[in-house]
Formats: C-alpha cells, structure tokens, sequence
C-alpha cells in the first residue's frame, strides 16, 4: 500500500525519481498487490507520480473526503480486471451501495469547476511551508512536503501533546502513526489563519524539548 502524496502524518510525496526506483523493485515481485492511496487529490499541487501497472495487480483509489468533505464518503477506484472484480465482488457481500445523490454531487463537483482545486491545494501549502519555515527559525526539525500536515519530531510525546494543550493548541500524538520512528506529534494546518502561525510556532518549540525537571520539597 503507498501513499503517493500528502501521506499522513509527513506529508511525504514519491518524485519522479524515488517513483521509478520503486518500480523497478515492484516489477521484479509482479505478483505483489499494488493498493495506491491517492486522498490528496485535490489538495495538493504536487503532481501524481503513479506505480500502477508495475505488477500484475494494482488498484488506484482516489477518495474525496479529504477535498470535498468527509461526509461524501465517497472514493474512485481502478485498477486491474482482475482486482477491480473481486472488489466489486466483495461489494455484494455487503450492502453494495452508495448514495446515487452523494454520486451526483461529486459528479457536480468535479465537472462544474464548482472548487478550484489549485486554489485549495495553495491553501494548504502556504500555511504548511509558512508553518515548518516558522519552526525552522525556531530551531524545531518539521517535515511536510505536501497535504495538511505537519510532522514535528519531539523529546517526550506525551509531555509535548500535554503541554500544547496547556497552551491552547490540540495536536495529534505520533504514536498512532509510527512502528519504529522516535517520538513526534502531528500539526494539522488545516484550521490554522496566518495569524496562528507565529504563536503556534513559539508553543511547539517550548513544547518540543525534554519536559522540565521538576523539584519537590
């Protein structure tokens, strides 16, 4: 399964050139199940750089929840012959239906220019490079590259998400996200005006070190 572009929680984006070395190992597994998870469409301008067709198997699914609403619940898929059938087989199973209104207003969406996705996509990214590029200066280590989020490396988790909501500042803690990686929390700038991004920025460095040491008497 890969994400090509605004993977959660790095906002990490596959280049042409990190594209073409994984397609070079897939096509040596062709038997592998390729699943691309492309939910960024829409609100990023990093273009798409797909790996479908390196193995026998593949789907692409491009969601629009994270572009248009969560409560689309919405997602088009492609893929092989073989895959897409055992998908729709799979559908059968169960109530194997979507709204054909939600259907129709998607449909709406996508052919009216109802949203313009460059627009949204710029959005995001100038709060998300104003955000990391405000770290920076501050000395905090942040990734993303593209999406919403931002990835920001800290000391103590729990200590951190604790005491950025002391500030009045919600993030998301790493651990949900993360196998082996150290201690991080996620900033979604979705919200975020750019007023916030300079205190925002001064709460995730006082949060990001060791927690302080504490006496008692």
């Amino acid at each position: 399964i890969v994400t090509d572009r605004a993977q959660n929680p790095t906002g990490a984006c596959l280049g042409a050139e990190r594209a073409a070395e994984l397609r070079r190992v897939l096509a040596a597994h062709p038997g592998v199940l390729l699943v691309e998870d492309d939910h960024g469409h829409g609100i990023v301008t990093r273009p798409l750089r797909p790996l479908a067709g390196a193995t026998d198997r593949w789907a692409l699914v491009r969601s629009v929840a994270k572009a248009y609403g969560p409560d689309l619940r919405i997602a088009a898929f492609t893929g092989d012959p073989e895959t897409v059938d055992r998908v729709l087989g799979r559908q059968r199973l169960g109530p194997g239906w979507v709204s054909r209104l939600l259907q129709q207003a998607v449909v709406h969406l996508w052919t009216t220019g109802a949203v313009d996705p460059e627009t949204v996509a710029d959005a995001y990214g100038e709060r998300r490079d104003a955000l990391v590029r405000a770290l920076a200066l501050r000395g905090v280590e942040a990734h993303g590259r593209s999406g919403m989020n931002v990835w920001v490396p800290v000391a103590d988790e729990t200590g951190a998400v604790a005491r950025l909501l002391s500030a009045g500042w919600a993030v998301a803690p790493g651990a949900r996200f993360r196998i082996a990686s150290g201690p991080a929390v996620r900033l979604t700038v979705s919200p975020l005006a750019p007023d916030d991004i300079a205190s925002l920025a001064d709460a995730v460095a006082a949060a990001a070190g060791p927690a302080p040491a504490r006496t008692y008497g």
